[in-house]
């Protein structure tokens, strides 16, 4: 295919597609517009496990192979412009997802959505692996008008079509295949308009309405500086966030449409324990780096996943702070070190690992840009994102312009930073030390050397101070194992820091509570943090077993984030204590492992459950169900507690549920069964 690149041009793509989420079918007709540069004997469209009639170049019918991963054309096509057309049908197993169930009327979490990644758009549509193919896209769909169908680009019209709707996208800019998305579900929306006028749409179920502002929170801070730091306009008409169920990954940065995991769509409380901020500024960089310009093969991914993990961080500096910069900074820095003591591949592998490609992009970017300054490295990523946008680059190209703007010694660095797995910790602690909160950290890092008596006067002097919180967390990780007595001056103090790290980190360093600390501690209850309620909450339950239906009382209320964490702790700790509604809270739980659940409220709710009870039939049947998920760390969890129960003697249980199962889910079972023979 790379060769094909060289010789044929595809320029523009007319789709005109329906989906059916019920038999998970995608059908439709294509049109291509083409240019043939030089002789060629075929030319291939890449088409998996796909059905393809009615072909026809130029408007004559042709033949043509399909051999189940490409479209072979082989004749009908000259030298110059051309055209080709054809219908297709494919049930893709991958890259398109069905998610809730379709045949339901009701509507509660039924979803389509895709997931190019790479190199996989032709399962779903006729398209280019080659990610150096770039095309012009322009999308009809049609789907049930109830839901809103979303795509690349602008929304140029809804034509009614009985039952149905036709979303018309149209793109004006080449883009890769992998890019091309699909996101169909029940959502609102709102728009803001960023500084320089590109409409930025906002998208959530209307089941989470209440939850938007924390979610978006900080997007439109976000997209203006990301403009005014790149120093070029983004490059595309529109730009859509779509958050939805079950995301195989945090994010994916479509042209002009980021698909997220529904797991960043949060309260107030949540926003403090996992927000969409990094996510966020992550994949809006994308949009420049990876979008406008792709990496011409898998050895240059660096430059698509370095540059926006290091934009998100800048970004994430204008709205948390320079300590919270280096903080993160610090602490890939120390997993880079870690991961260099087994991980021999550089960034500048294709096989490199995805923590090298983000991270140690990330830090060799950090390195340019502090050596050159930011005003000289912002020149050379203008140049190179202009002289590059919408085609292909690879690393040589970006450091030609580094070096057109700056002395800066790319050779070195290239070999040094890019060609060598290890990590240059010694030049990363310089950088860092430029940082008056990290001088501290390390000077506090020091103090484990010290007998306690000696540090605890400066403990006292930091954990009043205006530092930032990774000090103070820093300290109480240093007295965790001192007597109570002896600390319990630095905890009060550590309480009333109220920042939610730092008594988070009281609430994770405190094993055993001692009667007169009880009340401090209880007050972690009402943290504005869900992951502090529920470390907490273990901890007072292990303590103090005759405040248990206290503490039931207090998380009556409490759902948790998006895998309803602290329900589900709810709903054991009082079946455990044996609640007058442990039947109806029971059976609760064993809802939440059914299918209507995201797959994290369902793995919760079955370690859960199968804890209380690992012969309830509905569970076992719930948990095989599983093993047919789409998401591989669903899969996994639900296949290895299976086996996990078959040691334990549970093949008789299986057995029992196995007629109740579908063929899919008994062949999933079959597999786990054969292994224990």
């Amino acid at each position: 295919m790379a060769q094909q690149t060289q010789k044929v041009d595809f320029k523009t793509a007319y789709g005109n597609i329906s989906i059916n989420p019920i038999e998970k079918k995608v059908s439709g007709s294509v049109r291509y517009v083409f240019d043939v540069k030089q002789t060629i004997d075929t030319i291939k469209i890449d088409a998996q496990k796909m059905g393809i009639t009615n072909v026809k170049i130029n408007n004559k019918a042709v033949k043509s192979t399909n051999t189940g991963k490409t479209l072979n054309l082989f004749e009908g096509f000259s030298t110059g412009k051309n055209t080709v057309t054809f219908n297709y049908e494919a049930t893709p197993k991958q890259t398109m997802y069905f998610n809730g169930d379709f045949s339901n009327e009701i509507i509660r979490n039924q979803q389509v959505w895709t997931q190019g990644q790479g190199k996989y758009t032709s399962h779903w549509f006729p398209s280019f692996d080659d990610v150096n193919e770039k095309v012009v896209f322009n999308m009809n769909i049609s789907f049930d008008k109830k839901y809103q169908v979303l795509s690349n680009g602008v929304l140029l019209d809804e034509l009614p079509n009985k039952n149905e709707m036709i979303w018309k996208y149209e793109m004006k800019s080449p883009m890769s295949s992998y890019l091309l998305a699909v996101a169909i579900g029940d959502f609102r929306h709102q728009v803001v308009a960023s500084k320089s006028g590109i409409p930025i749409q906002l998208f959530i179920q209307p089941r989470d309405t209440a939850k938007f502002e924390a979610t978006y929170r900080y997007s439109k801070k976000i997209f203006d500086y990301l403009e005014e730091e790149i120093g070029v306009k983004y490059p595309w008409k529109i730009y859509k966030q779509i958050p939805v169920e079950d995301f195989l990954y945090a994010g994916m940065e479509n042209t002009s449409a980021t698909i997220f995991s529904e797991d960043y769509v949060v309260d107030d409380i949540g926003f403090n324990d996992r927000n969409y901020v990094n996510v966020n500024a992550h994949e809006l960089a994308h949009q420049w780096f990876g979008d406008l310009v792709t990496a011409k093969s898998g050895k240059h991914h660096w430059l698509q996943e370095g540059f926006a993990t290091y934009y998100a961080l800048l970004a994430e500096r204008q709205v948390f702070g320079d300590d919270y910069f280096y903080h993160q900074l610090y602490r890939t820095s120390l997993q880079l070190r870690n991961a260099a003591r087994t991980d021999t591949i550089p960034v500048m592998n294709e096989k490199a690992s995805s923590f090298s490609f983000y991270q140690k992009g990330a830090w060799s970017l950090h390195l340019i840009r502090e050596t050159i300054g930011p005003k000289l490295f912002q020149k050379a990523v203008i140049n190179y994102l202009k002289k590059y946008q919408y085609q292909s680059a690879e690393t040589n190209d970006f450091l030609a312009e580094v070096r057109k703007v700056s002395d800066f010694d790319t050779e070195t660095f290239k070999k040094v930073w890019l060609e060598d797995y290890r990590f240059r910790s010694d030049e990363a602690n310089a950088l860092l030390k430029k940082n008056e909160f990290i001088r501290t950290l390390f000077e506090t890092q020091k103090m484990r050397l010290k007998p306690f008596v000696e540090n605890k006067e400066r403990f006292a002097t930091l954990l009043q101070s205006n530092v930032f919180y990774p000090v103070k967390t820093e300290i109480l990780y240093q007295i965790k194992d001192i007597p109570f007595e002896d600390k319990r001056e630095l905890l009060l103090l550590a309480l009333q820091t109220n920042h939610i790290k730092v008594r988070q980190s009281v609430a994770e360093f405190t094993d055993d509570i001692p009667v007169e600390f009880k009340a401090n501690y209880e007050t972690l209850l009402d943290d504005a943090s869900y992951d502090t309620r529920e470390i907490a909450f273990m901890n007072l339950w292990k303590n103090f077993p005759e405040s248990r239906s206290a503490y039931l009382a207090k998380a009556q209320n409490w759902i948790g984030g998006n895998d309803k964490s602290l329900r589900s702790l709810f709903l054991t700790f009082s079946i455990e204590n044996q609640s007058p509604e442990k039947d109806k809270f029971y059976n609760e739980l064993v809802d939440y492992t059914s299918p209507k659940y995201e797959s994290s409220v369902r793995q919760n709710a079955i370690i859960n459950a199968l804890a209380i009870n690992e012969n309830d039939p509905t569970v076992l049947k719930n948990l095989v169900n599983a093993t047919t998920h789409y998401k591989w760390q669903f899969t996994k969890f639900a296949r290895d507690k299976i086996r996990e129960l078959l040691i334990g003697g549970a093949k008789p249980q299986f057995q029992a549920i196995y007629q109740s199962l579908s063929e899919k889910e008994k062949s999933q079972l079959d597999r786990l069964l054969e292994e224990k023979k």
